[in-house]
């Protein structure tokens, strides 16, 4: 069982509602197109320019989700003489994307430094090289050691991708995700989220980096070249999110502490919990059925 303890206080709900509800009567409800034909107002840019600034990077795409982000990431800018090196725990939509791609495939064990040194050396033929992995992996709540992984790629000379759907908002002081957490902001070449999380939990995602890997998926990313641009409402909201958790790092404080003391509490009782820096907490039961039967139990008390 995963339990994600994420609870925006009562005041930042009323502000989002607010803010989307001045895009609706502002804005209009939806584009009703894509970005390069009608789909692009001063929102949309507003918005992906705050997205750069949070994460310090130079420029941002918005997707209609973070599954279209990763699904659109790899295709435009890998060709069949490049490899990617996937840890084998990635999210499906990484999965899907790398699909797509033409890119020669290689995946190493979750989070294993030693499997990913390999997999480096074995694709050493290659042109370019990007390393993917998730910040944090959504059912263990565990971050792979991204200091190594710098390391690694600086000795190989090889990429770094990181998707923080599961992390930005959450983890590290200020919730800038796992660069911050290690210190290494600025290391990783492309950072996809989402906004459907810790950014207002709607729907919405983005790829963030580098401004010419950006100007690429502008001009040849599918999905957002063929998908409809995101409503207003859900843009304004999200440029108020990211305003509140710039200005105050209060709901993530808020959070760190909710999530140390129900981990403590809940070892404290005798259940197993795998190791977490992230505030998915997985308890381990080791059988399907009873993992059901406690569900329904904490449902019934309105957990």
């Amino acid at each position: 069982m995963t339990v994600l303890l994420v609870k925006t206080a009562d005041g930042n709900i009323n502000e989002l509602i607010e803010s989307a509800k001045y895009a609706l009567d502002n804005y209009g409800y939806g584009m009703s197109s894509v970005r390069f034909i009608c789909g692009t107002q001063n929102l949309h840019k507003t918005l992906e320019e705050k997205i750069a600034k949070f994460f310090g990077t130079e420029d941002t795409i918005l997707y209609a989700a973070c599954f279209d982000a990763n699904g659109g990431v790899f295709e435009p800018l890998l060709t069949k003489e490049d490899a990617i090196i996937s840890d084998s725990l990635n999210h499906a939509s990484i999965i899907d994307g790398v699909r797509l791609c033409k890119a020669q495939r290689y995946r190493y064990a979750n989070a294993d430094m030693e499997d990913l040194e390999k997999m480096l050396i074995k694709s050493q033929e290659h042109r370019f090289r990007l390393i993917v992995t998730d910040a944090v992996f959504s059912m263990d709540g565990n971050v792979p050691p991204l200091d190594k992984i710098v390391k690694l790629a600086k000795k190989y000379d090889a990429l770094i991708m990181l998707d923080e759907s599961h992390s930005a908002g959450v983890v590290g002081k200020t919730g800038r995700g796992i660069t911050e957490l290690f210190n290494l902001r600025g290391e990783a070449d492309i950072i996809t989220g989402t906004l459907g999380k810790a950014f207002g939990g709607a729907i919405g995602g983005f790829t963030t980096g580098k401004k010419e890997i950006i100007d690429i998926l502008r001009q040849r990313s599918r999905p957002y070249l063929f998908s409809n641009s995101i409503p207003p409402m859900v843009v304004n909201a999200g440029i108020k999110m990211f305003d509140i958790v710039s200005e105050t790092s209060e709901l993530q404080d808020k959070l760190h502490n909710n999530t140390d003391y129900f981990l403590k509490e809940m070892k404290n009782a005798g259940f197993d919990i795998k190791p977490t820096s992230s505030a998915i907490i997985a308890v381990m039961l080791y059988d399907a059925k009873l993992s059901q039967i406690f569900a329904n139990k904490l449902l019934k008390e309105g957990t």
